[in-house]
């Protein structure tokens, strides 16, 4: 009914008051140019809308492309059972709420401007949990081709474990640089980075090797850039000897001492700008013997954004040093931007596989509640310590700036894990990454009567 009245209230505004009343005696029809239907639900941790039928099924907030001065009438039906509506603001539509799941609400709007405009749901905290989309009208001028880099770092590159070999000789050659990097779609960051990745190289070493390392700063770069690495016993973790102008390269070696699993990171003031702008990255030093055979491992590092603008915000995002100093970040993520290991690097298992997490956190300011929805750590070793005996059946690990862990567990059930800080509203600032495992289900481990959506994992 709620659904008919907003219809004949569209038609009575379409078509005119007077000539609706003048045949109120006839029943109002209409077909829409176009229809869309879409699904609320839950997907990698957030509310979304998906699409349930036709070129959008199975996306998360689609794009709807629809043509100049069309009637449109976009459908939503309650996939979750949450309090939701639908509204595209710039044409002044919004539906009714729905509130139990299978419920359903619409809108119709005529299109009658060309652009790309926002649909969202209206409740106090779901647009910032992740319920919006494009509307897009016409066919709007297309952005220039965006030169932006991915610097996103790929979890797998973990280097070659060192087994049982003896101390060797490494060298380790860094490049810093400052490049315009894509934060999420649509928007861009000054990075400063190690490599041209956030996090910067893993590098794998075993204790007693000898290391090289040759610090270069692109001839490109305004600031000066150094090195400091937690593993290094040494004036400023070799910072003091490595402040490098735009164009040099400076030296210095190191002996691996302590194992663990190390942060490092630039050390040229402000040190906090030069780490939150992407500056950070990870040395594992194997203990003798080598760390013990697992399926798979990955590199995972937490960072922060201090942004002007706020988060969502379109184009280049512009450092702020009030928010800097005031510790109150617009973007978290991990591994440097906002989808890369929701999008771009998802981490992937096979039922039955031990999983390896080198987890560090590079900062400046925010400590990480590390934790894996849906899986208990079987072995945590804590603030990376890799000779201590590790702690067993671990929900959650505490993991401060400019310190890592090392994190182990099996996985027995197939479906999506979200990666998270606990600390949960991190994740609406962009904070969270997916586990994909795949494999034959278990029901002794877990079974349930109710149907999985591939499409969310709930």
């Amino acid at each position: 009914m709620k659904i008919l009245l907003t219809l004949f209230a569209f038609f009575w505004a379409f078509a005119g008051g007077s000539a609706a009343l003048a045949a109120e005696q006839q029943p109002v029809t209409y077909k829409p140019d176009i229809t869309f239907t879409l699904r609320t639900s839950i997907a990698d941790g957030k509310l979304v809308y998906i699409g349930d039928a036709g070129a959008i099924a199975g996306k998360v907030n689609p794009d709807l492309h629809v043509p100049s001065n069309a009637v449109v009438q976009i459908n939503v039906i309650n996939g979750d059972g949450a309090i939701h509506d639908i509204a595209v603001p710039e044409f002044g539509a919004k539906s009714d709420n729905i509130t139990g799941k299978g419920s359903a609400t619409a809108i119709v709007l005529r299109a009658s401007k060309d652009g790309t405009f926002e649909y969202l749901c209206t409740l106090p905290g779901h647009k910032a949990a992740g319920m919006f989309g494009k509307l897009i009208v016409g066919d709007p001028k297309q952005a220039a081709p965006s030169n932006a880099l991915d610097v996103s770092q790929d979890p797998t590159q973990v280097g070659t474990p060192v087994g049982k070999r003896g101390p060797q000789t490494h060298t380790v050659d860094l490049e810093t640089t400052e490049v315009v990097g894509q934060l999420t779609n649509g928007s861009t960051y000054k990075y400063w980075t190690f490599n041209n990745k956030v996090p910067g190289p893993f590098i794998r070493v075993r204790v007693g090797d000898t290391v090289k390392v040759n610090l270069t700063n692109a001839k490109e770069a305004a600031h000066i850039h150094s090195v400091d690495f937690h593993a290094v016993t040494g004036p400023g973790g070799g910072a003091a000897v490595t402040q490098a102008a735009p164009g040099q390269t400076k030296s210095f070696t190191f002996k691996a001492m302590h194992p663990g699993l190390y942060v490092y990171h630039c050390a040229t003031p402000m040190v906090a700008q030069h780490i939150t702008n992407g500056m950070y990255g990870m040395i594992l030093v194997e203990p003798e013997g080598g760390l013990s055979k697992v399926d798979r491992e990955f590199y995972v590092m937490q960072g922060e954004l201090y942004t002007a603008q706020k988060h969502g915000s379109q184009g280049l995002q512009e450092f702020s040093l009030e928010k800097l100093l005031d510790e109150n970040p617009e973007h978290l993520m991990f591994n440097g931007t906002m989808s890369a290991l929701t999008e771009k690097y998802k981490l992937q298992a096979k039922v039955g596989e031990t999983v390896r997490i080198f987890f560090g956190v590079g900062g400046p300011n925010l400590a990480s509640s590390f934790h894996v929805i849906g899986e208990i750590f079987d072995k945590v070793y804590k603030h990376a310590s890799l000779t201590s005996p590790p702690l067993t059946n671990v929900q959650t690990t505490l993991v401060p700036p400019g310190g890592a862990t090392m994190v182990e567990f099996k996985v027995d059930v197939p479906g999506n894990y979200l990666l998270v800080d606990h600390a949960l509203s991190r994740v609406e600032k962009g904070l969270s990454g997916v586990l994909e495992v795949t494999g034959k289900e278990d029901h002794t481990i877990f079974h349930s009567t109710e149907k999985i959506d591939p499409a969310s994992g709930h």
